[in-house]
């Protein structure tokens, strides 16, 4: 007597895995845009004198194969601007925008949500 087994399907056949590879870059890469994109509504519905220069400056990086950083570039005054540097207060009355900070707790709060929704889009190719 023998018996023969065939596997089969996207889970065996590397369909699977490539979609979940590309879901989790999707996930990765809209969190990081909807995290610039907050960071550059708060700075543009906060800034009171803004010259344009530090919001051209805020940009995506991918820092590794599952990091994306959203960052000013080092903008010299770019800590002042959100209220951790030197010459906030006490030492002037300007305190900061607190518009990292703020676009942190907000993509804390929804990124599983946008994770989610990336990986259901690609559900269909993992065959679910």
């Amino acid at each position: 007597m023998t018996v023969e087994i065939t596997f089969n399907g996207p889970l065996f056949d590397g369909r699977a895995e490539r979609a979940m590879k590309d879901a989790t870059d999707d996930a990765r890469d809209s969190i990081a845009e909807f995290a610039e994109e907050h960071a550059l509504a708060l700075m543009g519905a906060a800034f009171r004198h803004p010259t344009g220069y530090y919001e051209s400056r805020v940009t995506t990086t991918r820092v590794s194969a599952d990091v994306s950083l959203v960052h000013d570039q080092g903008v010299v005054y770019g800590p002042w601007l959100e209220g951790v540097g030197s010459r906030n207060s006490p030492v002037t009355r300007f305190p900061g925008y607190f518009h990292w900070r703020r676009t942190k707790a907000l993509v804390a709060a929804r990124g599983p949500q946008i994770a989610e929704a990336a990986v259901r889009r690609h559900l269909p190719e993992m065959g679910g």
